[in-house]
């Protein structure tokens, strides 16, 4: 399951966020995880991230039940705001 949207253009997060991401993925740390999917809409999932890595100019978060979600489509870490919001 993937949260792409190829049609938007990717938006760099802040450099605190890949460390927040990263403090996450070394602790295997359940997380709550606000996203817009592919189709817009705004899901909420509980999982571990998995990985962290980016391809063709974008960054991706992999989650322990399979999803990929492109990293500018996180809204919200464990209430923490991810995405800019400009």
């Amino acid at each position: 399951m993937t949260s792409g949207h190829a049609s938007t253009p990717y938006q760099p997060v802040r450099c605190e966020i890949h460390s927040l991401l990263r403090e996450y993925l070394t602790s295997s740390k359940l997380a709550e995880i606000v996203y817009r999917d592919d189709a817009g809409q705004i899901q909420i999932t509980h999982d571990v991230i998995r990985d962290l890595f980016s391809r063709a100019g974008q960054e991706f978060v992999f989650l322990g039940r399979g999803h990929l979600i492109r990293l500018d489509h996180v809204l919200t870490l464990d209430g923490r705001t991810v995405a800019c919001t400009d």
